[in-house]
């Protein structure tokens, strides 16, 4: 009898200890996150019908994961102003994005980190269209950019430099 319970022991002891690392793997990539973090967002961009860069910035946003719906419009000030963004801080397209508004050529890759990270802000901004961020690329020319991140309370903050 002994011997015919030895060999469903060990398979019981095998298969428990799966599942409990299965579980545990599990437990740690939800909280640790993985290194290729697959982005299901939806992602509005409101631009220009006459602005080529917002398109190419739309088409950066979309290699990276996002699912972009692209609203064109004539009167971008008014989607400004009713997203709230800083004149300061101000570009040539906005974009909103699982509650946060996203102001001009910002990478990816900083709107993956706002969205894993979820500070308390309105949103992040890139002022202008400086030479060599998404959609603004010029060959091997970057200048030196900053995104910063806002609010309707305090005053704008580095959020990323480039």
């Amino acid at each position: 009898m002994k011997s015919l319970l030895k060999p469903l022991l060990n398979r019981r002891w095998l298969l428990s200890g799966l599942l409990a690392s299965s579980l545990v793997l599990a437990s740690c990539a939800s909280v640790m996150g993985t290194g290729s973090q697959a982005v299901a967002s939806e992602i509005t961009v409101f631009r220009s019908p006459t602005c080529g860069c917002c398109g190419q910035w739309a088409e950066h946003m979309a290699a990276a994961g996002f699912t972009v719906k692209d609203e064109i419009t004539e009167d971008m000030e008014a989607i400004k102003q009713q997203y709230d963004v800083p004149a300061e801080l101000a570009s040539c397209h906005t974009a909103v994005v699982d509650g946060y508004v996203i102001e001009g050529h910002i990478p990816a890759a900083d709107v993956q980190r706002l969205l894993a990270e979820r500070p308390e802000v309105s949103g992040l901004a890139v002022p202008g269209m400086p030479i060599g961020s998404p959609g603004m690329e010029s060959g091997n020319y970057q200048e030196p950019y900053t995104v910063f991140a806002f609010s309707e309370a305090d005053a704008p903050v580095p959020f990323q430099n480039h």
